[in-house]
């Protein structure tokens, strides 16, 4: 799909500072709405939602008008929050990385990626093999809502900025 410069470089900063204020909106207003689009904790899979939620709101967004051009934009907000799990279980889990720079950067790496990934593809979008990134996307929305509500044990879920595993960054 073809999209203008402009639009696309408008999309990504404004997707880029939307999981910005994603990351500390639950620490603003505390609530249940704010938690299924906020982290709750610093954990990694909390991380998945500053890409989840902008990447979608970006991806329907720029595909207005274009019959199935959301289906790429699914499949690349997918692979930006697998590889964030991935990623961040091997810095901060497996390696104990602390540093907050770090992650920030592993942040707009993927984003970035994911507004590239999602560029790459030229419809039609029809057919059995574009069904599973709305499949996957909606599977990953209902796991982070359950997760949200009941965050099950492991390292995956835990707040490592409470183990003392991560640098909280001062708000």
């Amino acid at each position: 799909m073809y999209y203008g410069k402009r639009q696309l470089a408008g999309a990504c900063v404004a997707a880029i500072l939307g999981g910005m204020v994603l990351h500390r909106l639950y620490g603003w207003i505390p609530h249940g709405g704010t938690a299924l689009f906020s982290l709750v904790r610093e954990s990694v899979w909390e991380h998945t939602k500053i890409l989840f939620w902008p990447l979608l709101g970006a991806g329907l967004w720029l595909s207005q008008g274009r019959p199935g051009a959301w289906k790429p934009w699914l499949l690349a907000m997918e692979a930006a929050c697998a590889l964030m799990l991935v990623l961040g279980w091997l810095y901060n889990i497996v390696l104990g990385g602390e540093a907050a720079w770090v992650n920030f950067v592993l942040y707009l790496l993927l984003m970035a990626g994911a507004f590239w990934l999602a560029t790459q593809f030229s419809g039609p979008f029809q057919g059995t093999k574009w069904s599973v990134p709305v499949v996957l996307a909606l599977g990953l929305g209902l796991l982070i809502a359950l997760f949200t509500l009941k965050a099950p044990e492991g390292r995956l879920f835990a707040d490592l900025a409470a183990a003392g595993l991560w640098y909280e960054l001062p708000c």
